[in-house]
């Protein structure tokens, strides 16, 4: 049973099934792009590892753990003339926008940790403003301690900053927080901040992969709970 204060939770694919998200924001934002030139679409989306016709993401596509400036600075090439700071506002537009479907029902949730006396932050590499956009639909924003975006000027994971700064403003011992996460960015994070690391499978990671980062692997946060020392 693990015996904790605090907990981060990544946003996509933990708190949000991934699948459900970011298939949709990826067909958006390309036909966006593209102005509906279905080709174009389809050899943009290549560029980042989405496949336009079939709608769905390789696993080694950037979009899974990246920031979107990552994501932007791998389109740059095939979008001469395009100025980065718009790519990214219009990546940030269409995230805001995207449609969530939350991996368990949130709010019971979340009341349930915070009932257990814990801290709650979220730590993404989503940008800081479709990130609350998205807690915010939910309508969980207010259950949250701490929520940082890669923009938020902690750093991103798989750097630790935004672990730290969790850390800092609740004055919990990283030893008694877990970082939970559906990526090994997420865990490597949780790892060089000194924290408990949690793997979920509801994003496009195996078990098998998020394996050796991972001190315990759950179908969905749904089962955190139960992995819980009583209070």
């Amino acid at each position: 049973m693990l015996d904790l204060d605090g907990i981060v939770f990544d946003k996509d694919g933990t708190l949000f099934d991934f699948a459900a998200t970011w298939e949709a924001w990826a067909v958006a934002f390309l036909d966006r792009l593209t102005q509906g030139d279905r080709a174009r679409a389809v050899e943009i989306g290549a560029r980042v590892g989405f496949d336009y016709e079939n709608q769905n993401f390789a696993l080694s596509s950037v979009v899974i753990a990246g920031t979107p400036a990552e994501v932007a600075d791998a389109l740059l090439p095939l979008l001469p003339g395009q100025d980065r700071a718009a790519l990214i506002e219009m990546l940030n537009e269409e995230a805001s926008a995207a449609p969530q479907a939350e991996a368990v029902p949130l709010a019971g949730f979340l009341d349930g940790l915070r009932a257990r006396g814990l801290r709650l932050g979220v730590a993404t590499n989503d940008a800081e403003a479709p990130a609350r956009a998205h807690l915010e639909k939910a309508g969980v924003v207010n259950r949250f301690d701490f929520i940082a975006g890669f923009d938020s000027g902690h750093g991103a994971k798989p750097g630790p900053g935004p672990l730290n700064a969790f850390l800092a403003q609740t004055g919990l011992r990283p030893e008694r927080v877990a970082m939970v996460g559906d990526s090994l960015h997420d865990l490597e994070a949780g790892r060089r901040a000194g924290m408990v690391t949690i793997a979920v499978l509801t994003g496009l990671a195996s078990a098998e992969t998020l394996a050796p980062k991972a001190d315990l692997i759950l179908p969905d946060i749904g089962h955190i709970p139960g992995v819980l020392a009583p209070k």
